[in-house]
C-alpha cells in the first residue's frame, strides 16, 4: 500500500529529525511520535489527493438562477509552505451563476483541498477562485480569506493578534458595486 510507505518513509525522517534536534527518539514519550506525525501529515496534505474541478461537477445542475451564491465563514487549517507551521481561519466565497450552480457543499470542500496542501494564503485564494470560474463559468467569482498565521505568532515577528485577509475576484466583481455587496453580506 502506497500510503503506508510513505507513512514509514515519513516516520523515518521524523525519528532522525527528533534526534537532530537533540532528543532520544527510543525514550519512552517519543517512540510513537515519528508514526504520529507522519500519519498526521499526511492528513494535513490530503488535498494533493482530491480534483476540486471534479468536486465541483459531483453537483452540477441547470439552474436560471443570476443571482449571487455566497458561502461565507468556511473553516479551514492549512500549513504554511515556508515554515509547515499551521495558519488557519475563516473563507467566504460568491459567485454569480450563469446557467449553472453546484452544490453548496461542494464550494466548501473545494476550499478544504486547496488548504490541505502545503500552501500559502495569497495562492490558496487565487486556487479557489479559478477552480470555481473555470468550472461553473459564472458571471463571476469572488474570494475573501482571514487568517491568522503560526509563524508570525509564535516565531518571527510573534505577533499574536494580527490577521491577514486576502481577496481576488472575477468577472462582475469588478464592479465595486458587486464587490461591496458582498463584502456587507459576509459582515
Amino acid at each position: 500500500m502506497r500510503d503506508e510507505n510513505s507513512a514509514n518513509l515519513l516516520a523515518s525522517h521524523y525519528r532522525e529529525v527528533i534526534s537532530l534536534l537533540g532528543e532520544d527518539p527510543d525514550r519512552e514519550g517519543l517512540l510513537k511520535t515519528p508514526d504520529r506525525v507522519a500519519k498526521a501529515m499526511q492528513f494535513l496534505t490530503r488535498g494533493y489527493k482530491d480534483n476540486p474541478e471534479e468536486i465541483l461537477k459531483k453537483a452540477l445542475f441547470k439552474e436560471d438562477y443570476r443571482q449571487m451564491v455566497i458561502v461565507k465563514d468556511i473553516d479551514f487549517y492549512s500549513l504554511c509552505e515556508h515554515h509547515m507551521l499551521p495558519f488557519w481561519g475563516k473563507a467566504h466565497v460568491a459567485y454569480i451563476p450563469n446557467g449553472h450552480i453546484t452544490g453548496l457543499s461542494k464550494i466548501a470542500r473545494v476550499v478544504d483541498v486547496f488548504a490541505r496542501r502545503l500552501q500559502v494564503q495569497e495562492r490558496m485564494t487565487l486556487q479557489i477562485k479559478e477552480c470555481i470560474q473555470s468550472t461553473l463559468n459564472p458571471l463571476g467569482v469572488m474570494v475573501v480569506i482571514e487568517a491568522q498565521h503560526m509563524c508570525m505568532q509564535m516565531r518571527g515577528v510573534e505577533k499574536q493578534n494580527s490577521t491577514t485577509t486576502t481577496s481576488d475576484f472575477t468577472g462582475v466583481f469588478n464592479q465595486a458595486k458587486t464587490r461591496e455587496e458582498f463584502i456587507n453580506l459576509i459582515r
